[in-house]
């Protein structure tokens, strides 16, 4: 890969003033589409990688009247495959001249501007950041999952959202286990009192290894790490906050409530090379309730062992088991009676937010969507740091885990957290 001239740096405090900027200015943008009728609405795709080439095929099958016109992935070979395998497989609904494909550390800024609709879905620590501007434009949003890798840009993203609201404007996020019907029924009768109180979730995400994309002597340290986003706590949040964070956000969903504390342990057991960046392995966390209810999560990314992702449920009443979408009480056991289909959700998050833009009623769970993210920063704050970790820390915390700019050149190598040794939570 040829190198390339370092764009403009985007600094720090720039991050920081994202969201003031957007609520000082964006009271006075309008929406950029019509809140009902049958208009062209024009999509943008900010982050051409897999999740976000899915993002993009589920919305351009989300409504009959919707076109891509615009990408941006901070890698130009990324955003010309992105664009072109959509183009392939949607061709009468992709239309992204040249004019309108963009690159570099505020390329987003030109694809968010060309569209009414926007999906987020670089690496999480960009998407405080992204959001903002989105929001401030007056753009209806779909964001992926996670929201954020630290305590400042889940602030951020709560503005955002607030923001949105009062703009009129959808956010979706991209938590689908939420849009899954099984699982609505389930956690419906849940709520609704069937298995009685819930004292105790146990949920394990214990799972195999994740792609590498290599090393090459041309890249930068900062492009390295882009590349490579995963394995750096400052791109993705850690595992536990990148991928279980479906885990925490289902926990959060099914107990309607936010935990008081937690506290946590895990470590960095496999993925020793320094090539893995400075994420961990494994994690082990309790989050306490004030009720005295308590979540146990547990999760893992090692090749060769015991694989599990599941969601058990206690209440004082019987059990449910949330991935099976059973319930069961007095010996008696609910089974949803239909066929799962797992990929149905990922379509329905679209449809339902396409179809609420038609009908002027916005969707909006990015408040919801971010305390999820927060609680999964939570759970890797109390295993760093091996301290109790309380609810109101953690909204207050002034972590900020994004480099000082972003350019091309050197990016600090970030160390493994030790418990007990080092590491303090801030």
């Amino acid at each position: 890969m040829s190198k390339r001239k370092a764009p403009n740096a985007v600094s720090r405090r720039g991050f920081l003033q994202a969201s003031a900027a957007a609520a000082a200015t964006g009271a006075l943008v309008t929406p950029a589409v019509h809140a009902a009728g049958n208009d062209m609405l024009k999509i943008a795709l900010v982050g051409c990688g897999g999740r976000g080439s899915g993002a993009a095929a589920n919305a351009l099958q989300a409504d009959p009247n919707v076109k891509l016109v615009a990408a941006c992935d901070i890698f130009p070979d990324r955003l010309h495959e992105g664009v072109k395998n959509l183009k392939t497989s949607y061709p009468d609904k992709v239309d992204v001249p040249e004019a309108n494909q963009f690159t570099g550390f505020d390329g987003y800024k030109g694809a968010i501007d060309a569209a009414d609709v926007v999906i987020l879905a670089t690496s999480p620590g960009f998407r405080p950041l992204h959001l903002a501007y989105a929001v401030e434009k007056g753009k209806h949003i779909f964001m992926e999952k996670p929201h954020a890798a630290d305590a400042t840009g889940v602030r951020s993203v709560i503005e955002s959202a607030k923001l949105a609201q009062q703009k009129g404007l959808s956010l979706v996020s991209g938590f689908c286990y939420r849009y899954d019907p099984f699982k609505r029924e389930a956690v419906k009768r849940i709520h609704d009192g069937q298995i009685g109180k819930v004292t105790t979730i146990h949920t394990t995400f214990l799972t195999g290894e994740l792609w590498f994309r290599g090393q090459n002597k041309e890249w930068s340290e900062m492009e390295y790490q882009i590349r490579n986003w995963y394995y750096y706590t400052w791109l993705s949040g850690d595992f536990i906050v990148e991928q279980a964070i479906h885990n925490v956000d289902k926990a959060h969903w099914v107990m309607g409530e936010l935990p008081v504390a937690a506290t946590g342990m895990g470590g960095r057991q496999v993925r020793t090379d320094p090539k893995y960046g400075n994420i961990w392995d494994n994690f082990t966390v309790v989050y306490e309730y004030a009720s005295g209810a308590k979540v146990f999560l547990q999760c893992r990314q090692t090749a060769g062992c015991y694989s599990d992702n599941n969601d058990h449920i206690i209440g004082t009443k019987g059990s449910g088991q949330l991935m099976k979408h059973t319930l069961t009480t007095d010996g008696v056991t609910w089974k949803h009676p239909g066929e799962h289909d797992f990929g149905k959700m990922y379509q329905i998050e679209h449809n339902e937010m396409f179809a609420g833009i038609r009908a002027g009623k916005p969707l909006n769970d990015g408040i919801e969507s971010a305390y999820s993210t927060l609680m999964g920063i939570m759970g890797r704050e109390a295993a760093y740091s091996g301290q109790r970790i309380t609810w109101k820390q953690m909204l207050e915390s002034k972590q900020n885990l994004m480099p000082k700019e972003f350019a091309w050149g050197a990016n600090k190598v970030p160390s493994v957290a030790m418990p007990g040794k080092g590491y303090k939570f801030a």
